[in-house]
């Protein structure tokens, strides 16, 4: 992964998805949102950028964003899921009635 660049998280509110550029490839994730609540519903690493970190990355970034615009989170992507339970500081953004184990 490019270390001595900032990766920037973009919102492509056209496709409705976050995207993160890196070493000319795209990772991104899918949301909805409704009312102010955010649904996380797929997250997509090129082949290229697994297994350096991108996935953990964009998902930090979204979180991020989301917490900056004050949504809700559900997270229905199980990645999304996953870094949840890795990173407990950040159930802070999830919707009241979702509990990640």
């Amino acid at each position: 992964m490019e270390e001595n660049r900032e990766l920037v998280l973009k919102d492509n509110t056209e496709r409705k998805q976050f995207e993160l550029n890196a070493e000319g490839h795209t990772a991104r994730i899918e949301y909805m949102i409704m009312a102010n609540k955010i649904f996380l519903t797929h997250t997509e690493v090129p082949g290229e950028l697994e297994g350096k970190g991108v996935g953990s990355k964009i998902v930090h970034l979204a979180f991020e964003e989301i917490e900056k615009r004050g949504l809700k989170l559900i997270p229905l992507c199980p990645f999304v899921a996953k870094y949840l339970t890795k990173h407990p500081e950040w159930k802070k953004i999830l919707a009241d009635d979702v509990n990640i184990k």
